[in-house]
């Protein structure tokens, strides 16, 4: 009895976590499939094609109302959504006689206008991502910091050229620079030339030569090995409290939202990975962690508590947390102004497209582990945790996903975007559409896979959220 007990309050406990995170899960990936199909609807209409239904979501219908043409739709299961066109499949060529206005026929258009309203959909997740990103950095802006330094190595250029921590970096080569990134910029750009820096330190102005070092570094998101220009130090990135899980080691040392970590076991700390290895090296020893709050500074004793996760390879393995979610201390922001925002908008997007489609291509070549697919509950987990860092946060995690929901759309597989895509580049090859037959089997065989793979993304999902421990 007391083992049924036991299963029954995991499965709540599995239940009320997902609960708490629906909410703005449905308003995150209701915004998404309404612009999606917002897309189609109107290019449709735009090129002349009647819209029989327009639906938010599949299954049974919740709410309904008719316009002059077309029937609008929020139905149960908000993981999708459609527009039913007039005329989708050519009725001359299943035989039969038409029973709308051929006018109107999707099917019987040219070529180019079902290739447009088919982009369309995609088209305008990209959209949505461009104006998210461009409203983000012309509001709210984008975090910067200054080009001071953080831990400088003790064999690398910049020790040997006299710099230490703290330093000011002011300008290169008699070009002023303000923030970290035009630090980097110019050292990457270098090729091993000679720098003259010049800097600020405790109130003096002064210079230093240094030479960059070819070194090899790990790919932050890939994790590949490649080959980058160095001066041995890193930004002075002062990691921040940004959540703190609910009776966990660090809430019970009495560390809060907001906290600035500036030193662990008497060391100073620069980055948040240094505070991690920290952690790390103390193996579940009590170690003191110097925060500064509210212009103070304060020490507490923090023991780790001992997790199993998974490594890149999906492998279980044991680390040490203290319960904290660390974020870069924002030292400023830098606002655009609108044409500005308009094109880094557009860049952005364009680099998370690039990096999305980079993603998939090791999924497929077996490069990256599939227990990194992640699925929806994974999508529901993060988008509650960008909200409680705030609405700029959340505005930016939907735009991300706005993007990955296009490339995925555009993938060549039946029953997607892609796929119907594909069917008409063969179609303008072949000067004939694909007949209804083969495109009905493909569709078939798109449709097992997509099953396939989202039944393998909630199954990731669970074994994160540790779901299957109602079972043991």
């Amino acid at each position: 009895m007391s083992a049924l007990l036991t299963v029954v309050d995991r499965i709540g406990s599995v239940i009320v976590f997902l609960a708490d995170r629906v909410g703005v899960f449905i308003v995150v990936l209701g915004i998404l499939i309404l612009i999606h199909e917002l897309g189609h609807f109107f290019v449709a209409r735009w090129t002349g094609v009647g819209v029989e239904r327009f639906s938010i979501g599949f299954g049974p219908v919740l709410a309904r109302w008719r316009g002059r043409e077309t029937e609008y739709c929020l139905s149960a299961i908000p993981m999708g959504g459609y527009v039913k066109m007039m005329g989708e499949e050519n009725p001359l060529e299943g035989g039969g006689s038409p029973v709308f206005d051929p006018q109107k026929a999707f099917a019987l258009k040219p070529l180019w206008a079902r290739f447009l309203i088919v982009f369309a959909g995609p088209g305008m997740n990209f959209v949505l991502a461009w104006v998210i990103f461009a409203l983000l950095l012309a509001s709210v802006g984008r975090p910067v910091w200054p080009a001071v330094l953080g831990r400088v190595a003790a064999e690398g250029p910049a020790a040997a050229a006299g710099l230490q921590a703290a330093d000011v970096v002011t300008a290169i080569d008699g070009r002023p620079i303000e923030y970290w990134e035009d630090l980097e910029r110019a050292v990457a750009g270098s090729d091993g030339r000679p720098l003259r820096l010049t800097i600020k330190r405790g109130g003096e102005l002064r210079e230093a030569q240094v030479t960059p070092r070819r070194i090899v570094t790990r790919d932050p998101i890939f994790k590949e090995s490649r080959e980058v220009w160095s001066l041995g130090a890193g930004p002075q990135v002062t990691p921040q409290v940004g959540m703190v899980t609910p009776d966990s080691p660090a809430e019970r040392a009495g560390l809060r939202v907001g906290d600035i970590v500036v030193a662990v076991a008497g060391q100073p700390v620069f980055t948040s990975d240094e505070l991690t290895q920290a952690i790390q090296q103390a193996g579940g020893k009590p170690i003191d962690v110097v925060v500064q709050r509210d212009g103070k500074r304060l020490t507490v004793s923090v023991a780790a508590n001992r997790v199993k996760e998974k490594n890149e390879a999906g492998q279980d393995v044991e680390n040490w947390r203290i319960g904290v979610i660390l974020a870069s201390k924002v030292v400023r922001t830098e606002r655009y102004n609108p044409a500005a925002a308009v094109g880094y908008g557009a860049a952005k997007t364009w680099e998370l497209t690039a990096l999305t489609v980079k993603v998939l291509w090791k999924f497929v070549k077996l490069e990256l582990p599939l227990s990194n697919l992640g699925g929806p509950i994974q999508i529901a987990t993060e988008s509650h945790r960008q909200r409680q860092e705030g609405l700029a946060q959340l505005a930016g995690f939907t735009a991300f996903i706005s993007v990955n929901l296009a490339v995925l759309n555009l993938l060549p597989v039946p029953m997607l975007d892609g796929g119907h895509l594909l069917f008409f580049v063969i179609e303008g090859i072949l000067g004939r559409p694909v007949s209804l037959k083969k495109r009905e089997a493909a569709q078939q065989l798109g449709l097992v896979l997509l099953l396939l793979l989202m039944v393998f993304a909630i199954y990731n999902d669970l074994v994160r959220i540790d779901a299957f421990r109602i079972f043991r």
